[in-house]
């Protein structure tokens, strides 16, 4: 994740690099007592073999009103890893979720982008490689395949068209390499255009006060994402939305923070579902050709 800037507004939340966590020590300390403090500026600081779409539930037994946040966080824990990239300059830390049984898994093209060595942490502490099947750097989706894997859990993928503002959501991932964290929340919007970068243009489409104020550094613009209020923080990105039945319906991919400040102020963004889907679909599709 680039360098924190208050002319940044939409952060991508990818990856939890070493010297954030060196940082995060520092940083800590001072959280209880700064996180009072007002910031004016908003900166900117996703076949077969298992794969389940748009099932009921996920939920053994309940109903998509009915679930409790205890039981959603439960059934799909196991179905979301967290994904560590280590190359000779850098490591850093993002999410995924399983697609299929046999180590198939959708991330953020931004979580792997720095090329570097894959492996991915399961929700029991296994670990294992895992190679690049492919990226959709435009909508921010990759899919990679973990190594020597069987019988793995996939995800239940929802319909993110389904969603309506203030439906409860949690988000499952791994921020600050705290993997299988759950935080909850609700949609706060829909129909969001997030521009992750500056591609040479196309600022207009933003709200106003975000406007000419984007990184030069970055491409991909997610359209129609999904506005939550449930925390996301960097190493959160490639992870699961999910809904009270929980089934996955966006792929958490970037934040919103205040000043010089990388951290959740509670505006996060996520890849539709079905969106991600076409791309991971045509991924895999390429892959197998």
């Amino acid at each position: 994740m680039p360098p924190s800037e208050a002319n940044e507004p939409f952060r991508r939340g990818p990856m939890w690099t070493a010297r954030q966590k060196i940082a995060a020590l520092v940083a800590g300390a001072a959280l209880a007592v700064g996180a009072g403090g007002a910031g004016a500026a908003l900166a900117v600081a996703f076949t077969d073999h298992g794969t389940v779409y748009s099932s009921p539930v996920a939920v053994s037994g309940a109903s998509s009103k009915a679930s409790t946040t205890a039981q959603v966080a439960a059934a799909v824990q196991p179905s979301v890893v967290s994904i560590t990239s280590r190359s000779q300059m850098s490591e850093s830390e993002g999410s995924g979720v399983i697609l299929r049984s046999d180590g198939v898994i959708m991330t953020n093209a931004h979580v792997v982008s720095d090329g570097g060595q894959l492996s991915v942490k399961f929700s029991n502490g296994k670990t294992a490689n895992a190679t690049l099947l492919g990226a959709d750097t435009a909508n921010d989706i990759a899919v990679i395949k973990a190594q020597g894997v069987s019988g793995l859990k996939p995800a239940t993928l929802g319909d993110s068209g389904k969603l309506a503002v203030g439906d409860s959501v949690l988000a499952v991932g791994n921020p600050l390499g705290l993997s299988g964290s759950v935080t909850s929340g609700i949609v706060s919007a829909l129909g969001r255009q997030v521009q992750e970068g500056d591609s040479g243009g196309g600022q207009q489409d933003l709200p106003p006060g975000l406007q000419g104020r984007l990184s030069q550094q970055q491409q991909a613009v997610i359209e129609n994402a999904i506005q939550t209020d449930a925390a996301i923080n960097p190493g959160n990105s490639g992870g699961a939305l999910v809904n009270s039945a929980g089934q996955v319906i966006g792929i958490n991919t970037a934040i919103a923070t205040s000043g010089s400040s990388s951290g959740n102020i509670g505006v996060g963004f996520a890849i539709p579902i079905d969106q991600a889907k076409k791309s991971a679909d045509k991924i895999i599709a390429s892959a197998s050709a």
